[in-house]
């Protein structure tokens, strides 16, 4: 019998996650357009990295192996920050664009952080 339901699917830093995709897809679907490829596909794969990353680790059979995946999500936030900061220098994106991301970015990364420390406690 297949699962209906994956754990991950309840962690708000996944829902988080998830959300911020949708804007960073539209982002690489706009540097594809520019042929921006290099960019696209490095700003693509980080960004799949965060929730996957989550969605792995949440099927750990440990909270220290799962605190591993949640720290190489971590890691792709801040991926995806010095990609956006490219972006902007290279005028592929705006610079109210950078800071949204920049926000958001932030706030899942502390919100990855805070699951961290409940999941060590």
């Amino acid at each position: 019998m297949s699962p209906t339901h994956f754990r991950f699917e309840d962690l708000a830093i996944w829902k988080s996650g998830m959300a911020l995709s949708i804007h960073l897809f539209k982002i690489c679907a706009d540097l594809d357009a520019r042929k921006q490829y290099s960019f696209s596909d490095q700003l693509r794969r980080a960004t799949i990295s965060i929730t996957n990353n989550i969605a792995e680790g949440s099927g750990s059979n440990s909270k220290k192996d799962f605190c591993h995946f949640l720290n190489i999500a971590k890691r792709s936030v801040f991926e995806c920050a010095n990609l956006s900061i490219l972006l902007d220098q290279q005028g592929l994106i705006s610079k109210e664009s950078r800071i949204f991301l920049f926000q958001e970015l932030d706030t899942l990364s502390r919100k990855i952080t805070n699951f961290q420390k409940s999941l060590q406690q």
